[in-house]
């Protein structure tokens, strides 16, 4: 497949849904903007979370937030304290209700996102590209994946030249 357009384009609608549900009429650009604010807050307030994708449905009065996560434990806290302390900030941001759903990823090895998040947390821990690699591959296939393509690049243990590798 050629790489000048999105692949996930191609495939909305049939095999894949939109990651924003709501019909926009006049004031689609602010709501574009708000979803926008909304999912860099969530992935910035969780770091740790295992967040793949958050899907965000609007009605008139509510905002519907489903975040898809690997590690529902961290993203909830003890007794749901973490979920409505975000839920509220959510508020302050959006001036809306907010509800937020959240769903466990079974097998996150499956997942593109999650495994990217593990290389790049593996590398930035001082291990070896190479293991990190190696381990992320043998993970996936493991679990059942058709197949796997992984690239890094920049300076590769510390390198002087930048360089990739696949």
């Amino acid at each position: 497949m050629g790489q000048k357009i999105n692949p996930i384009a191609l495939r909305l609608g049939i095999i894949r849904g939109w990651e924003s549900n709501w019909y926009g009429g006049k004031n689609f650009a602010e709501k574009l903007v708000e979803d926008e604010k909304i999912r860099k807050y969530l992935f910035v307030r969780i770091p740790r979370g295992g967040m793949s994708k958050i899907v965000i449905e609007r009605t008139i009065k509510r905002i519907i937030i489903t975040i898809h996560t690997a590690k529902p434990g961290i993203v909830i806290g003890k007794g749901g304290a973490e979920v409505d302390k975000i839920k509220e900030e959510l508020k302050k941001i959006t001036k809306k209700d907010v509800q937020i759903n959240i769903y466990e990823i079974k097998r996150p090895e499956l997942d593109a996102k999650l495994v990217a998040e593990t290389i790049c947390q593996q590398i930035e821990g001082r291990v070896s590209y190479k293991r990190a690699l190696k381990q992320a591959l043998g993970n996936t296939m493991r679990m059942g994946a058709a197949g796997i393509k992984v690239c890094v690049s920049g300076r590769l243990n510390g390198a002087e030249i930048a360089r990739s590798e696949k």
